[in-house]
Protein backbone atom coordinates (compact mmCIF):
# COMPACT_ATOMS: atom_id res chain seq x y z
CA UNK A 1 0.00 0.00 0.00
CA UNK A 2 1.64 3.16 -1.04
CA UNK A 3 -0.17 6.71 -1.30
CA UNK A 4 1.32 9.86 -3.16
CA UNK A 5 1.99 12.96 -0.80
CA UNK A 6 -0.40 14.86 -3.34
CA UNK A 7 -2.68 12.29 -2.05
CA UNK A 8 -2.23 12.82 1.10
CA UNK A 9 -2.61 16.71 1.38
CA UNK A 10 -5.70 16.49 -0.64
CA UNK A 11 -7.56 13.90 1.81
CA UNK A 12 -6.82 15.10 4.89
CA UNK A 13 -6.95 18.99 2.98
CA UNK A 14 -3.59 20.29 3.59
CA UNK A 15 -1.28 22.78 1.55
CA UNK A 16 1.36 20.35 -0.56
CA UNK A 17 4.85 21.51 -1.15
CA UNK A 18 7.46 19.95 -4.20
CA UNK A 19 7.04 17.24 -6.05
CA UNK A 20 3.55 15.69 -5.65
CA UNK A 21 4.38 12.55 -7.03
CA UNK A 22 6.81 11.42 -4.85
CA UNK A 23 5.02 8.09 -3.12
CA UNK A 24 5.43 7.33 0.25
CA UNK A 25 4.84 3.68 1.87
CA UNK A 26 5.01 4.17 5.74
CA UNK A 27 6.08 7.50 8.29
CA UNK A 28 9.13 7.31 10.18
CA UNK A 29 10.82 9.81 12.82
CA UNK A 30 13.13 12.44 10.40
CA UNK A 31 16.28 10.31 11.52
CA UNK A 32 15.41 6.65 10.77
CA UNK A 33 13.23 7.47 7.42
CA UNK A 34 14.07 5.77 4.48
CA UNK A 35 13.27 7.21 0.62
CA UNK A 36 9.54 5.67 0.64
CA UNK A 37 9.01 7.06 4.08
CA UNK A 38 6.97 10.21 5.04
CA UNK A 39 9.31 12.00 7.74
CA UNK A 40 7.65 13.43 10.71
CA UNK A 41 9.21 16.26 11.22
CA UNK A 42 6.25 18.09 12.88
CA UNK A 43 8.69 21.29 14.77
CA UNK A 44 12.02 22.54 14.00
CA UNK A 45 13.60 20.00 16.82
CA UNK A 46 12.32 17.51 14.72
CA UNK A 47 13.27 18.46 11.96
CA UNK A 48 17.30 18.82 12.88
CA UNK A 49 17.17 15.06 12.27
CA UNK A 50 15.82 15.38 8.66
CA UNK A 51 20.35 15.33 7.81
CA UNK A 52 20.19 11.84 9.46
CA UNK A 53 17.82 9.80 7.33
CA UNK A 54 17.06 9.93 3.42
CA UNK A 55 13.50 10.85 3.22
CA UNK A 56 12.36 12.42 -0.03
CA UNK A 57 9.50 14.53 1.85
CA UNK A 58 8.06 15.25 5.72
CA UNK A 59 5.09 16.36 7.12
CA UNK A 60 5.93 19.38 8.55
CA UNK A 61 4.60 22.83 10.30
CA UNK A 62 2.48 25.64 8.11
CA UNK A 63 5.43 28.06 7.31
CA UNK A 64 8.30 25.62 7.33
CA UNK A 65 11.24 26.49 4.98
CA UNK A 66 11.23 22.71 3.54
CA UNK A 67 13.46 22.95 0.54
CA UNK A 68 16.17 24.25 2.93
CA UNK A 69 16.03 21.05 4.71
CA UNK A 70 16.63 19.12 1.35
CA UNK A 71 13.36 17.73 0.43
CA UNK A 72 11.94 17.22 -2.90
CA UNK A 73 8.22 17.62 -1.66
CA UNK A 74 6.26 18.76 1.78
CA UNK A 75 2.95 18.29 3.34
CA UNK A 76 2.43 21.07 5.80
CA UNK A 77 0.25 21.70 8.45
CA UNK A 78 -0.74 24.60 10.75
CA UNK A 79 -1.33 21.54 13.90
CA UNK A 80 0.63 19.02 12.80
CA UNK A 81 0.00 16.29 15.58
CA UNK A 82 -3.53 16.81 14.67
CA UNK A 83 -2.77 15.92 10.82
CA UNK A 84 -1.04 12.69 12.22
CA UNK A 85 -4.61 11.47 13.34
CA UNK A 86 -6.20 11.44 9.55
CA UNK A 87 -3.12 10.10 8.10
CA UNK A 88 -2.12 7.54 10.58
CA UNK A 89 -6.10 6.73 9.79
CA UNK A 90 -4.94 6.53 6.29
CA UNK A 91 -1.78 4.47 6.62
CA UNK A 92 -3.53 1.82 9.24
CA UNK A 93 -3.66 -1.81 8.53
CA UNK A 94 -6.27 -3.12 11.16
CA UNK A 95 -5.72 -6.16 13.14
CA UNK A 96 -5.64 -8.39 10.16
CA UNK A 97 -8.21 -10.58 11.01
CA UNK A 98 -9.75 -12.63 8.21
CA UNK A 99 -13.64 -11.89 7.43
CA UNK A 100 -16.46 -13.44 7.52
CA UNK A 101 -17.56 -16.06 10.29
CA UNK A 102 -14.72 -18.43 11.75
CA UNK A 103 -16.37 -21.94 11.97
CA UNK A 104 -15.26 -22.08 15.36
CA UNK A 105 -17.01 -19.71 16.44
CA UNK A 106 -20.39 -20.28 18.89
CA UNK A 107 -23.16 -17.71 17.80
CA UNK A 108 -26.31 -18.50 19.38
CA UNK A 109 -29.42 -18.55 17.37
CA UNK A 110 -31.35 -15.68 18.28
CA UNK A 111 -28.17 -13.26 17.78
CA UNK A 112 -29.12 -10.89 14.89
CA UNK A 113 -25.60 -9.98 13.05
CA UNK A 114 -25.73 -6.61 11.07
CA UNK A 115 -24.40 -6.70 7.25
CA UNK A 116 -20.44 -7.41 6.83
CA UNK A 117 -20.36 -8.68 10.44
CA UNK A 118 -16.80 -10.53 10.97
CA UNK A 119 -16.41 -13.37 14.37
CA UNK A 120 -12.71 -14.20 14.83
CA UNK A 121 -12.17 -18.11 16.18
CA UNK A 122 -13.28 -18.89 19.31
CA UNK A 123 -15.29 -16.49 19.85
CA UNK A 124 -18.79 -16.92 21.96
CA UNK A 125 -21.94 -14.74 21.07
CA UNK A 126 -24.68 -15.15 23.48
CA UNK A 127 -28.48 -15.19 23.29
CA UNK A 128 -30.59 -12.58 21.79
CA UNK A 129 -27.32 -10.21 20.95
CA UNK A 130 -27.40 -7.50 18.27
CA UNK A 131 -24.53 -6.65 16.41
CA UNK A 132 -24.56 -3.47 14.21
CA UNK A 133 -22.94 -3.44 10.67
CA UNK A 134 -19.86 -3.92 9.63
CA UNK A 135 -18.65 -4.68 13.03
CA UNK A 136 -15.33 -6.43 13.71
CA UNK A 137 -14.98 -8.87 16.27
CA UNK A 138 -12.16 -10.23 17.01
CA UNK A 139 -10.74 -13.91 18.19
CA UNK A 140 -11.40 -15.23 21.55
CA UNK A 141 -14.07 -12.78 22.41
CA UNK A 142 -17.40 -13.42 24.30
CA UNK A 143 -20.63 -11.11 24.23
CA UNK A 144 -23.45 -11.81 26.89
CA UNK A 145 -26.78 -12.32 26.66
CA UNK A 146 -29.15 -9.63 25.59
CA UNK A 147 -25.69 -7.08 24.29
CA UNK A 148 -26.14 -4.42 22.06
CA UNK A 149 -23.11 -3.14 19.95
CA UNK A 150 -23.79 -0.38 17.19
CA UNK A 151 -22.44 -0.07 14.27
CA UNK A 152 -18.87 -0.69 13.07
CA UNK A 153 -17.83 -1.49 16.64
CA UNK A 154 -13.81 -3.09 16.43
CA UNK A 155 -13.28 -5.81 19.34
CA UNK A 156 -10.12 -6.76 19.46
CA UNK A 157 -8.69 -10.22 20.96
CA UNK A 158 -9.90 -11.09 23.89
CA UNK A 159 -12.59 -8.90 24.82
CA UNK A 160 -15.43 -9.64 26.93
CA UNK A 161 -18.49 -8.21 27.33
CA UNK A 162 -20.95 -8.84 29.71
CA UNK A 163 -24.96 -9.85 29.87
CA UNK A 164 -27.27 -6.22 28.75
CA UNK A 165 -24.39 -3.97 27.61
CA UNK A 166 -25.48 -1.56 25.11
CA UNK A 167 -22.25 -0.26 23.77
CA UNK A 168 -22.97 2.87 20.81
CA UNK A 169 -21.43 3.19 16.93
CA UNK A 170 -18.02 2.89 16.11
CA UNK A 171 -16.68 1.27 19.45
CA UNK A 172 -12.92 -0.16 19.45
CA UNK A 173 -11.69 -2.20 22.22
CA UNK A 174 -8.60 -3.42 22.84
CA UNK A 175 -7.21 -6.39 23.74
CA UNK A 176 -8.75 -8.03 27.00
CA UNK A 177 -11.22 -5.18 28.33
CA UNK A 178 -13.71 -6.43 30.64
CA UNK A 179 -17.40 -4.78 30.15
CA UNK A 180 -19.64 -5.54 32.39
CA UNK A 181 -17.86 -7.64 35.43
CA UNK A 182 -20.05 -6.97 39.07
CA UNK A 183 -19.03 -4.52 40.85
CA UNK A 184 -17.04 -4.35 44.21
CA UNK A 185 -19.49 -4.39 46.85
CA UNK A 186 -19.34 -5.85 49.80
CA UNK A 187 -21.72 -4.74 53.17
CA UNK A 188 -21.60 -6.47 57.03
CA UNK A 189 -24.05 -7.28 59.18
CA UNK A 190 -22.85 -4.21 61.84
CA UNK A 191 -20.96 -0.71 61.25
CA UNK A 192 -17.46 -2.14 60.05
CA UNK A 193 -14.29 -1.23 61.27
CA UNK A 194 -13.70 0.46 57.77
CA UNK A 195 -17.17 2.49 57.73
CA UNK A 196 -16.26 4.04 61.71
CA UNK A 197 -12.58 4.96 60.54
CA UNK A 198 -13.83 6.84 57.81
CA UNK A 199 -16.69 8.59 59.76
CA UNK A 200 -14.25 9.53 62.32
CA UNK A 201 -11.38 10.37 59.99
CA UNK A 202 -9.00 7.36 61.61
CA UNK A 203 -10.69 5.58 64.91
CA UNK A 204 -11.88 2.19 64.22
CA UNK A 205 -13.41 2.06 67.14
CA UNK A 206 -14.07 -1.48 68.88
CA UNK A 207 -12.77 -4.32 66.23
CA UNK A 208 -14.73 -7.33 66.03
CA UNK A 209 -14.57 -10.13 63.39
CA UNK A 210 -17.46 -9.91 60.76
CA UNK A 211 -18.64 -11.72 57.44
CA UNK A 212 -18.79 -9.75 54.40
CA UNK A 213 -21.79 -10.08 52.25
CA UNK A 214 -22.01 -9.74 48.89
CA UNK A 215 -23.90 -7.16 47.26
CA UNK A 216 -25.60 -8.64 43.71
CA UNK A 217 -25.37 -6.14 40.73
CA UNK A 218 -28.29 -5.53 39.05
CA UNK A 219 -27.83 -2.63 36.75
CA UNK A 220 -26.17 -2.91 33.33
CA UNK A 221 -23.42 -0.88 31.76
CA UNK A 222 -24.41 1.63 28.94
CA UNK A 223 -21.05 3.30 26.51
CA UNK A 224 -22.48 6.26 24.08
CA UNK A 225 -21.10 6.28 20.06
CA UNK A 226 -16.79 6.83 19.09
CA UNK A 227 -15.65 5.45 22.61
CA UNK A 228 -12.64 3.42 23.16
CA UNK A 229 -11.73 1.14 25.93
CA UNK A 230 -7.66 0.37 26.37
CA UNK A 231 -6.17 -2.86 26.72
CA UNK A 232 -7.08 -4.74 30.14
CA UNK A 233 -9.40 -1.50 31.39
CA UNK A 234 -13.01 -2.33 33.31
CA UNK A 235 -16.28 -0.78 33.31
CA UNK A 236 -17.98 -2.73 36.14
CA UNK A 237 -21.81 -2.77 36.06
CA UNK A 238 -24.19 -0.62 38.54
CA UNK A 239 -25.50 -2.20 41.60
CA UNK A 240 -29.30 -1.27 40.51
CA UNK A 241 -28.70 1.66 38.18
CA UNK A 242 -26.76 1.43 35.13
CA UNK A 243 -22.73 2.88 34.81
CA UNK A 244 -22.90 5.12 32.27
CA UNK A 245 -19.78 5.91 29.44
CA UNK A 246 -20.60 8.98 27.42
CA UNK A 247 -19.86 9.73 23.60
CA UNK A 248 -16.59 10.18 22.67
CA UNK A 249 -14.97 9.12 25.89
CA UNK A 250 -11.69 7.33 25.93
CA UNK A 251 -9.94 4.95 28.26
CA UNK A 252 -6.28 3.84 28.07
CA UNK A 253 -4.72 0.87 29.03
CA UNK A 254 -5.29 -0.40 32.51
CA UNK A 255 -8.24 1.85 33.73
CA UNK A 256 -11.00 0.84 36.10
CA UNK A 257 -14.41 1.98 36.26
CA UNK A 258 -16.49 1.30 39.35
CA UNK A 259 -19.91 0.14 40.07
CA UNK A 260 -23.09 3.23 39.49
CA UNK A 261 -20.21 5.85 37.90
CA UNK A 262 -21.39 7.90 35.60
CA UNK A 263 -18.87 9.39 32.80
CA UNK A 264 -19.42 12.62 30.45
CA UNK A 265 -18.65 13.16 27.11
CA UNK A 266 -15.33 13.45 25.75
CA UNK A 267 -13.30 12.46 28.43
CA UNK A 268 -9.84 11.09 28.52
CA UNK A 269 -8.97 8.67 31.38
CA UNK A 270 -5.04 7.81 31.07
CA UNK A 271 -3.23 4.73 32.04
CA UNK A 272 -3.98 3.12 35.62
CA UNK A 273 -6.74 5.95 36.22
CA UNK A 274 -8.77 4.44 39.10
CA UNK A 275 -12.41 5.78 39.95
CA UNK A 276 -14.58 4.48 42.72
CA UNK A 277 -17.97 3.81 42.65
CA UNK A 278 -21.16 6.22 42.35
CA UNK A 279 -19.30 8.64 41.07
CA UNK A 280 -19.69 11.33 38.47
CA UNK A 281 -17.64 13.08 36.33
CA UNK A 282 -18.73 15.86 33.98
CA UNK A 283 -18.00 16.75 30.27
CA UNK A 284 -14.38 16.90 29.05
CA UNK A 285 -12.20 15.94 32.44
CA UNK A 286 -9.17 14.90 31.42
CA UNK A 287 -7.38 12.65 34.00
CA UNK A 288 -3.71 12.14 33.78
CA UNK A 289 -2.12 8.40 34.50
CA UNK A 290 -2.56 7.03 38.06
CA UNK A 291 -5.07 8.94 38.93
CA UNK A 292 -7.32 8.12 41.87
CA UNK A 293 -10.55 9.27 41.99
CA UNK A 294 -12.84 8.47 45.71
CA UNK A 295 -16.38 6.96 45.63
CA UNK A 296 -19.58 9.37 45.65
CA UNK A 297 -18.10 12.38 44.76
CA UNK A 298 -18.92 14.59 41.88
CA UNK A 299 -16.00 15.89 39.40
CA UNK A 300 -16.96 19.17 37.01
CA UNK A 301 -16.40 19.70 34.04
CA UNK A 302 -13.95 20.48 32.20
CA UNK A 303 -11.49 19.09 35.00
CA UNK A 304 -8.02 18.15 34.45
CA UNK A 305 -5.29 16.21 36.55
CA UNK A 306 -1.85 15.40 36.81
CA UNK A 307 -0.40 12.17 37.06
CA UNK A 308 -0.37 10.72 40.40
CA UNK A 309 -3.59 13.10 41.16
CA UNK A 310 -5.36 11.38 44.57
CA UNK A 311 -9.10 13.04 44.49
CA UNK A 312 -10.73 12.84 47.48
CA UNK A 313 -13.20 15.38 47.25
CA UNK A 314 -15.31 17.47 44.98
CA UNK A 315 -13.69 19.41 42.15
CA UNK A 316 -14.99 22.22 40.81
CA UNK A 317 -15.58 22.93 36.71
CA UNK A 318 -12.34 24.26 34.82
CA UNK A 319 -10.16 23.20 38.06
CA UNK A 320 -6.62 21.82 37.21
CA UNK A 321 -5.55 19.70 40.47
CA UNK A 322 -2.66 17.83 40.99
CA UNK A 323 -0.81 16.14 44.68
CA UNK A 324 -2.21 14.10 47.00
CA UNK A 325 -4.30 15.17 48.57
CA UNK A 326 -5.44 17.17 45.16
CA UNK A 327 -5.16 21.02 45.49
CA UNK A 328 -5.38 23.23 42.48
CA UNK A 329 -1.89 22.72 40.36
CA UNK A 330 -1.09 26.55 41.03
CA UNK A 331 -1.05 25.88 45.32
CA UNK A 332 0.53 22.03 44.51
CA UNK A 333 3.62 24.20 43.07
CA UNK A 334 3.36 26.57 46.11
CA UNK A 335 3.62 23.86 48.50
CA UNK A 336 6.42 22.14 46.78
CA UNK A 337 8.81 24.72 46.29
CA UNK A 338 7.98 25.60 49.99
CA UNK A 339 8.68 21.83 51.20
CA UNK A 340 12.22 22.38 49.03
CA UNK A 341 13.13 24.68 51.11
CA UNK A 342 12.38 23.39 54.18
CA UNK A 343 16.14 21.59 54.87
CA UNK A 344 17.35 25.25 54.86
CA UNK A 345 14.79 26.59 56.98
CA UNK A 346 15.39 23.98 59.78
CA UNK A 347 19.27 24.68 59.14
CA UNK A 348 19.02 28.14 59.99
CA UNK A 349 16.81 27.84 63.08
CA UNK A 350 19.00 25.39 64.17
CA UNK A 351 21.96 27.89 63.54
CA UNK A 352 19.45 30.55 65.66
CA UNK A 353 18.71 28.46 68.61
CA UNK A 354 22.66 28.19 69.20
CA UNK A 355 23.08 31.83 68.71
CA UNK A 356 20.07 32.51 71.25
CA UNK A 357 21.53 32.38 75.13
CA UNK A 358 19.74 29.81 77.19
CA UNK A 359 17.70 31.17 79.58
CA UNK A 360 19.68 30.01 82.86
CA UNK A 361 22.96 31.15 81.26
CA UNK A 362 21.23 34.26 82.02
CA UNK A 363 20.02 34.10 85.62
Amino acid sequence: MSHSIGEIAQALGLQLAGDASIRIKAVAEPGDAGTDDLALAMKPDFAADLSKGAARAAMLWADADWQAMGLEGAILAPRPRHALAGLSRMLDRGPGFEPGIHPSAVIHETAVLGADVSVGPFTVIGRDVRIGAGSVIGPQCHIGEGSVLGVQAELRDGVRIGARITIGDRFISQPGAVIGADGFSFVTPEQSAVERARDSLGDQGEISAQAWARIHSLGAVTIGDDCEVGANSCIDRGTVRETKIGNGTKLDNLVQVGHNVVIGDSCLLCAQVGVAGSTRLGNNVVLGGQTGVGDNLTIGDNVITGGGTKVLSKVPSGRVMLGYPAVQMQKHIEIYKAMRRLPRLFSDVAALQKSVPKADENS
